[in-house]
């Protein structure tokens, strides 16, 4: 089975720890990150931690770049390891993404629904979404609630369908580079064409927040990840490496002189550590150390760590706000009990809803894909 990027974990004898390592991280900041933008918690402890609660607020959102490059990484991993154009079924691939993503998701939209009826039996205020229509819901469901204007019911709903997006977008490109290719033009045409839309994303596209409902907004950090995966090749000499990965930094490096986005930034760092780590004696030790299988573990929960933590949250935030004094004190203990809460309801997700319905994603065989790369 082809892996699913960004939270699924690499379906492989050969783990990428380096990626595990980075999506980890990258949860726990965005649960971290909602624990305080949406309060009222947060509210509290901002009066004795103002500047830890900033940063969580302002910056700790970043950690979504780290999805955007492992997703691009794992993506071409998945799809064509070794960069090679073509692809022999690229709408029964989509369709297993789809079915990859969408049962857990919708177990989780209406777990939040089920939250938020109840938090509000405790509590008033904005982070309890209002009782959805059958149209929103469906919305939800075809993961086209950003780009039909329906509020999502929980926070990242809009990612899962940008995660889509993005997986559709490079498996079509993959199609269309299979269809342009020539014999001369076969190791190249892919990574042309993902540079090439890159390009566009970071000089022009990722500078107008109205197409931030839709893929090519994001595939500039995207395309790094892809880039950053072709570039790892050990089979490769290190000038073509360096090549293939100057060939995604030129113009994202044009991009920051132009319009400086911190966001774009981190996805460049992330995507040159991502060579550099996995190209080295380092990175192949990390992924062969067995004392380190519990980061393959953690890894593994992430999606249902991301899926889950909101309605968890709100539940939380909204038991302490009535329950509890409302001093710092009491609500910083509420904010780790929230944030602890969501790892463990992670992991009960993962293996209760999650294991069980990435069955569906099977049906149809296993897809055609191109020789592994090493």
């Amino acid at each position: 089975m082809g892996t699913s990027p960004i939270f699924d974990n690499v379906m492989s004898t050969r783990q990428f720890r380096s990626v595990d390592l980075f999506k980890i991280v990258a949860v726990q900041l965005i649960v971290l990150h909602h624990l305080a933008f949406y309060g009222p918690m947060s509210d509290q402890v901002e009066l004795v931690a103002p500047a830890l609660i900033a940063w969580l607020d302002d910056y700790a959102r970043i950690a979504v770049q780290v999805f955007l490059v492992t997703g691009g990484f794992l993506a071409a991993r998945s799809l064509s390891p070794s960069g090679t154009p073509g692809i022999a079924s690229p709408w029964r691939t989509i369709g297993r993404r789809y079915l990859k993503l969408v049962p857990p998701f919708l177990v989780a939209t209406l777990l939040a629904v089920a939250a938020s009826a109840l938090a509000s039996l405790w509590m008033t205020h904005a982070s309890i979404s209002a009782p959805p229509t059958m149209s929103q819901l469906a919305a939800h469901a075809l993961l086209l609630h950003g780009v039909l204007g329906y509020a999502s019911v929980s926070a990242g709903a809009w990612y899962v369908a940008i995660d889509f997006q993005l997986y559709a977008l490079m498996t079509l490109l993959l199609w269309v580079s299979g269809a342009l290719a020539t014999r001369r033009s076969t190791a190249w045409m892919l990574p042309a064409l993902v540079v090439l839309l890159s390009a566009l994303s970071l000089l022009v596209i990722n500078r107008d927040a109205a197409w931030d409902d839709w893929a090519p907004y994001f595939f500039g950090s995207y395309g790094l990840g892809a880039m950053a995966w072709w570039a790892r090749d050990l089979r490769r000499s290190p000038a073509a490496a360096k090549l293939l990965l100057g060939a995604i930094l030129l113009p994202a490096v044009i991009a920051l002189a132009i319009d400086f986005r911190s966001r774009i930034a981190v996805a460049v760092v992330l995507a040159c550590a991502l060579v550099i780590i996995n190209r080295s004696s380092t990175g192949d030790a990390w992924n062969h150390d067995r004392r380190l299988g519990w980061i393959d573990q953690l890894a593994k929960r992430s999606y249902a760590v991301f899926l889950i933590h909101f309605p968890v949250c709100l539940l939380v935030n909204a038991w302490f706000s009535h329950f509890v004094p409302a001093t710092p004190l009491w609500q910083g203990l509420g904010m780790l009990t929230a944030w602890i809460s969501s790892l463990l309801a992670g992991a009960m997700f993962h293996q209760w809803i999650e294991l069980p319905l990435s069955q569906l994603s099977r049906i149809g065989g296993r897809p055609a894909r191109a020789a592994p790369a090493t």
